[in-house]
C-alpha cells in the first residue's frame, strides 16, 4: 500500500519488482510498465525503510519484493483482499476499483502540491500527456490555491492591497 501511494505505480509494476530493481542509495525503482517500458520512478525515504522492516520482521530473503510465504510474487488479487479487509476494519467504503483509485489519489496529490503534469506523466508511465491530464481534475479550491501563488498581481505591487477597485 505505501509503495502504490508513494509511487503512483500500477499495481503489476510493483508486484513484479525484483530486490535488483531498487536503488535504495538513489530512492529509485526500476518498474517494468506496460508495453514492456521499463522506467525509474523515485520513492521517499520514509517509503526506503519498510522493505528492509518487512524482510526483516519475516526472516525470509526473497528474490520480489512483495512475496508470499513461498517467495512467489504476490497476486493483484492478494493485494485487494488485504486492502479491502483494511478497509472494512477501519470501517471505510472501499472504492470500487480500490487499487486503482490509489493511483489516481497519487495522480491529484502530485498536482495539488505543484507537480507539474509533464512530469506526471513520466511518474505514472503515460505515453501520452492526454492520459496524465485525466488525473488533473481538480476542484475549484485547488485552482485558486494555485493561482493565489503564481499570480503575476498577488503580492506584486507594493501597496496594492490598500488601492480601492475602480471601475
Amino acid at each position: 500500500m505505501l509503495t502504490l501511494f508513494d509511487t503512483g505505480c500500477r499495481i503489476s509494476e510493483v508486484l513484479g519488482c525484483r530486490w535488483s530493481d531498487c536503488d535504495f542509495d538513489n530512492c529509485l525503482l526500476k518498474v517494468m510498465g506496460k508495453s514492456r517500458k521499463e522506467r525509474l520512478v523515485p520513492f521517499s525515504v520514509e517509503l526506503r525503510r519498510q522493505p528492509y522492516k518487512l524482510r526483516i520482521d519475516s526472516g525470509q530473503y526473497p528474490e520480489f519484493l512483495f512475496a508470499t510465504a513461498s517467495g512467489r510474487p504476490l497476486s493483484a488479487r492478494n493485494v485487494l483482499r488485504g486492502v479491502k479487509r483494511l478497509c472494512i476494519r477501519l470501517c471505510v467504503e472501499a472504492p470500487e476499483r480500490t487499487v486503482h483509485a490509489i493511483r489516481h489519489t497519487f495522480a491529484v496529490e502530485y498536482l495539488r502540491r505543484g507537480g507539474s503534469v509533464f512530469r506526471l506523466q513520466q511518474a505514472l508511465g503515460h505515453s501520452s500527456l492526454e492520459m496524465s491530464r485525466r488525473y488533473a481534475n481538480l476542484q475549484t479550491a485547488d485552482l485558486q490555491a494555485v493561482h493565489r501563488r503564481i499570480s503575476l498581481l498577488a503580492g506584486s505591487i507594493p501597496g496594492a492591497a490598500s488601492l480601492k477597485p475602480s471601475a
